[in-house]
């Protein structure tokens, strides 16, 4: 046991002379002569007996009483550890990501973190909190209560890596403090596995939040599944975890207004099914209702006028094959032949087809070059016999790896770059053996840096992309190629040429870099903004002379229909939402991540760190017994005769 204030314990000396007044009689006896000396004997000794025992008792009680007051005021503690006498930095991490809506016990995991936070933690210690989205450093919370309680869901998760890596640099470099760092998460498992590296210095405990109930509904994503001349179909596809549902309601509304409804049993996943008007602008949303997590019961997406894109086909051979492809609902396909090329007509495109062009001018190498500036796409399909260094030339203004001579040799075309922007949702599931196309001859790259959307099977390039320029290194005529009458053409060609005006998805994801492509020409001092409400913002943008391109990345924040206005004038709308990958209720087990101390709640996650550093005191342990010695000490007096 220690003491505080030590030098108060030197009025324990003071004893003395209580000791001292009970054991030196200071009156003096008065002596009476009495007849009967036999009775005044016995009456005598009965009397000093009875006397010196109260006596005796009530001095170690009031010696008793005044020590205890003494030594309270001294006020006496003992430590719980070895460091009680130790500086400590406690930094929390707060994951107050999309699944943390979860209900738990005491409402949703968030606000029940939160509320523990504010009651555990002394509204005046220093500490330091983040979020997914806010940083907290160095306060108490006194500070910052409010904030706490009016804390806002983030669409988005910090890896656990990053939040270790976060919270470790919110230290200080005292390397003599205790540091503590706590995880408040319900660990959602987005990956194999969690490991955590060990540091000496930095104690990691994990609370790991668990929602009472395991289940989800989510709506995760509508797609045009067919379309007619009058009519779309939207495929609703939604997903389940949990419990089988016989019946679940599915709404569609437009600018609010509810057009239709259906019902669908789920037991892992379903699809439902709306029809709606084809020349008709849609701002639509999709709605259940449930009552897990809330941020993926509503879907947003919007269906605007068809923007049609301009591909033109400059040929020395036949384009049936492009004709079918590029086909009038979606795309505005111009044909010509090579020696009757319309120069002026080139900047009004989106797409250029180059199509087994033996020779290429100065002139039309110089026009490309200004077009792909401005954001326009080339496709180049090289015949088989080309003038070799005017080709190169093209490539070397275009910055594209230039040919080596024709290789006569036939190559299959094995290997498929799954990955590539333009194969994104053309394959269920990677296929390893098919019918392989093939071609007799081709043009080698004099390069390694290319990137390859299609390749042989020794990985020299077949199709490869460079920025906007897409480029073939084979002829496609029937003679030299059956790749015409390979199922991968259509999509790879259909793609290119979508990707060429990115004129709108259905809908976006809050998070990710989103591109989109607005037709319009400006002034030279205009700019594009997207405006949600009453809030408006500048997205990154880049102008050419017949779009603008937009990239949006954290805006907007909220999940909604937005528009796209230059100054008063309404463009577009354009729909967002967040991802859905905050809809799976897969965890980790804490148990089995290595050096991290795992704590089942924040409340004794707190209490562990404040034990280890705290006292136990004791002061009033020591009042409670002087009030009991004084009582008794009163009893004594009154009823000890």
């Amino acid at each position: 046991m220690q003491f505080k204030h030590p030098e108060l314990l030197y009025a324990l000396l003071l004893l003395v002379i209580p000791i001292i007044v009970h054991l030196f009689q200071l009156r003096k006896f008065k002596s009476v002569a009495f007849t009967n000396v036999q009775f005044l004997k016995e009456l005598t000794i009965q009397t000093r007996k009875s006397s010196q025992l109260k006596k005796w008792l009530t001095l170690i009680i009031r010696l008793l009483l005044l020590s205890c007051v003494i030594i309270a005021f001294a006020q006496p503690y003992i430590s719980n550890s070895k460091s009680f006498n130790t500086k400590s930095e406690t930094v929390i991490y707060l994951d107050n990501s999309f699944s943390m809506q979860s209900p738990g016990i005491n409402g949703s995991l968030l606000n029940s973190a939160i509320q523990d936070i504010i009651e555990h933690i002394d509204e005046n210690e220093q500490i330091s909190i983040f979020t997914n989205n806010a940083n907290f450093n160095t306060t108490s919370i006194k500070a910052i209560k409010n904030d706490l309680i009016q804390l806002n869901h983030s669409p988005n998760q910090l890896s656990y890596d990053a939040v270790v890596l976060k919270g470790k640099k919110l230290f200080t470099n005292d390397k003599s403090s205790i540091k503590n760092l706590v995880l408040v998460s319900d660990f959602q498992q987005k990956a194999e596995a969690l490991t955590i590296i060990k540091d000496p210095l930095i104690t990691l405990k994990l609370v790991q939040l668990k929602p009472s109930n395991q289940s989800n509904i989510t709506i995760d994503s509508v797609y045009i599944s067919k379309t007619t001349i009058e009519n779309f179909e939207l495929a609703v596809k939604i997903k389940n975890q949990g419990n089988a549902i016989e019946t679940l309601p599915v709404s569609l509304y437009n600018d609010d207004k509810l057009i239709a409804k259906t019902a669908v049993n789920i037991i892992d996943e379903t699809t439902a099914s709306f029809t709606i008007p084809t020349n008709t602008v849609f701002n639509g949303s999709l709605v259940i209702e449930d009552s897990n997590l809330q941020y993926d019961n509503t879907l947003f997406f919007n269906i605007d006028k068809r923007e049609k894109i301009n591909v033109l086909s400059i040929n020395e051979t036949d384009d049936t094959f492009l004709r079918k492809i590029y086909t009038s609902d979606e795309f505005e396909y111009l044909s010509t032949n090579f020696s009757a090329l319309n120069y002026n007509t080139l900047e009004q495109q989106n797409l250029i087809v180059l199509n087994e062009l033996k020779d290429i001018p100065n002139s039309l190498a110089t026009t490309l070059k200004l077009f792909t500036d401005n954001g326009g796409s080339i496709l180049i399909i090289p015949s088989k016999n080309i003038t070799l260094n005017t080709y190169n030339q093209l490539f070397t203004i275009l910055n594209v790896s230039s040919f080596n001579p024709l290789t006569s040799v036939e190559k299959k075309i094995t290997t498929i770059n799954f990955s590539h922007p333009l194969l994104a949702n053309v394959f269920d599931k990677r296929v390893n053996n098919f019918q392989y196309p093939k071609v007799n001859s081709f043009y080698t790259n004099a390069s390694n840096q290319v990137r390859s959307i299609l390749s042989f099977e020794d990985g020299e390039s077949f199709l490869s992309q460079y920025g906007n320029t897409y480029r073939f290194s084979a002829a496609l005529d029937t003679k030299n190629s059956n790749f015409k009458n390979s199922p991968l053409i259509v999509p790879i060609l259909y793609n290119i040429g979508k990707q060429s005006l990115k004129t709108g998805d259905l809908f976006y994801t809050i998070g990710k870099e989103n591109t989109i492509d607005i037709v319009t020409k400006l002034q030279q001092d205009d700019i594009l903004t997207l405006v949600n409400g009453v809030s408006s913002i500048i997205p990154l943008q880049q102008t050419y002379d017949n779009k603008v391109e937009l990239i949006t990345n954290n805006y907007p924040d909220v999940a909604g229909i937005i528009s796209v206005q230059n100054k008063e004038t309404f463009l577009k709308n354009l729909s967002f939402n967040f991802d859905r990958n905050e809809s799976n209720l897969n965890y980790f087990d804490t148990q089995n991540i290595s050096n991290t101390v795992v704590d089942n709640s924040v409340a004794s996650a707190i209490n562990n760190i404040k034990s280890a550093t705290n006292v136990n005191e004791l002061w009033k342990w020591f009042v409670i017994f002087a009030v009991i010695f004084l009582i008794i000490e009163m009893l004594i007096l009154k009823f000890l005769k």
